[in-house]
């Protein structure tokens, strides 16, 4: 019993030494990320067109937020763009203010999208919508609940122009309002960096595209060489999707820091928050159960095991020289992974250091999350959105890549 009881302890210490590397390694890229990240305001333009900008907000149950971003986009610097929004079968009032918007500004255009039909997500129906009565060279999709400084069409537009892109998304800070988001976000945005920082998606020798849905602007016949949002129909993160056939395609794109310029609300709740989570576990399980599974657990062992390991060890001493080992290396690990917090809630989202404190609890949520999509993926009614609930289970999804 005693050997066994080695064994297992210096097994899980190799598991611990491994998770610590990986921490290092997803420290450094954070570090680096934050650091070399261009910002959409910093470079010299020398654009000295001024194309159409056509603006296509989608819009659904958004009463709360929809008027808040309607004056951030009627109130830009930029003269030659308009503000085409979408009411996405809404039972609120974001219909009616839609169209009081309207009637007191002419560059906003109200467009009633039709019942959504079998297999399309409603906001990527929504966009088709709204893409149909677009006449300008450029297209900007953003959300209802995104705020916008004054002079930010007109950055992207020079950005895109003076670098030649054909397309850029910029990464909002993004707004939190409930404890549970505030402690889950840092934790779930430290995994998101190992495979979508914009270092990856701006070097072309990487297949990374992504696209932020609160805010990427492209060129319009980028839009439609990619098949538009139709190609992206049964997505369920339809902006990651449309990024990764843009990049696949091809095209040029780029993306940016916009955090001091946008803002967008990443989860209002702590149902919206389960669903988010929901949805990145989902794709990867359409595409493969078996690597998904592995990557859950991956997860789970990167993001939380080290507590409980580190606690247990702490609180229950022995003399066996492997479990003295054992405590300090979960110790290690739960170190990096607090460092890690800290480091993505003070130089990325711009929460407060308290935040981070709880990457124990924000780091349970996150694998509880994943393990509900695991289970769910499949089922009639595997994610809730906008009051939709949505099947996947007939649908491979592609917006993250295995």
């Amino acid at each position: 019993m005693e050997l066994i009881f080695e064994i297992f302890n210096y097994s899980l210490i190799v598991i611990l030494i491994g998770i610590c590397g990986a921490w290092v390694f997803l420290i450094k890229s954070m570090v680096d990320s934050f650091r070399l990240t261009p910002y959409l305001d910093k470079f010299e333009n020398i654009s000295e067109s001024y194309p159409k900008v056509s603006i296509i907000l989608p819009a659904r149950n958004e009463e709360e937020f929809i008027g808040k971003c309607l004056d951030s986009l009627i109130d830009q610097d930029y003269k030659n763009y308009e503000i085409i929004v979408i009411d996405d079968s809404s039972d609120d009032n974001t219909q009616k203010i839609i169209f009081q918007y309207a009637e007191n500004h002419s560059n906003v255009i109200p467009v009633i999208a039709r019942p959504k039909p079998e297999g399309w997500m409603g906001k990527n129906w929504a966009c088709m919508e709204g893409y149909k009565k677009a006449t300008g060279e450029l297209l900007l999709f953003t959300d209802a609940d995104t705020k916008h400084s004054r002079n930010v069409i007109s950055l992207s537009v020079a950005h895109l122009i003076s670098f030649n892109l054909d397309a850029l998304s910029a990464i909002p800070k993004m707004l939190t309002f409930d404890f549970w988001t505030k402690v889950t976000l840092p934790m779930i945005s430290t995994f998101l960096h190992s495979r979508f920082s914009a270092l990856n998606v701006n070097n072309p020798e990487k297949k990374t595209g992504y696209f932020f849905g609160s805010f990427f602007i492209l060129k319009k016949d980028t839009y439609e060489n990619v098949g538009m949002h139709e190609g992206v129909k049964h997505e369920i993160i339809e902006d990651g999707a449309l990024g990764k056939k843009v990049k696949e395609s091809g095209h040029k794109m780029k993306m940016v820091r916009g955090d001091h310029l946008i803002e967008a609300v990443w989860a209002r709740d702590k149902n919206t928050l389960w669903n988010a989570l929901k949805r990145l576990m989902v794709p990867l399980y359409l595409q493969s159960a078996k690597i998904a599974i592995g990557i859950f657990f991956a997860v789970a062992f990167l993001l939380f095991v080290p507590f409980p390991i580190f606690a247990a060890s702490a609180f229950i001493p022995a003399e066996e020289i492997s479990s003295r080992i054992l405590c300090i290396s979960a110790g290690i690990a739960s170190l990096l992974i607090y460092i890690g917090a800290v480091i993505e809630a003070k130089m990325g989202l711009h929460l407060r250091l308290v935040d981070a404190m709880f990457a124990p609890l924000g780091s349970l949520v996150v694998v509880l999350g994943f393990l509900s999509g695991l289970l769910q993926a499949k089922r009639s009614e595997s994610v809730m959105w906008r009051g939709r609930s949505y099947s996947m289970k007939d649908h491979t999804q592609s917006s993250i890549s295995i």
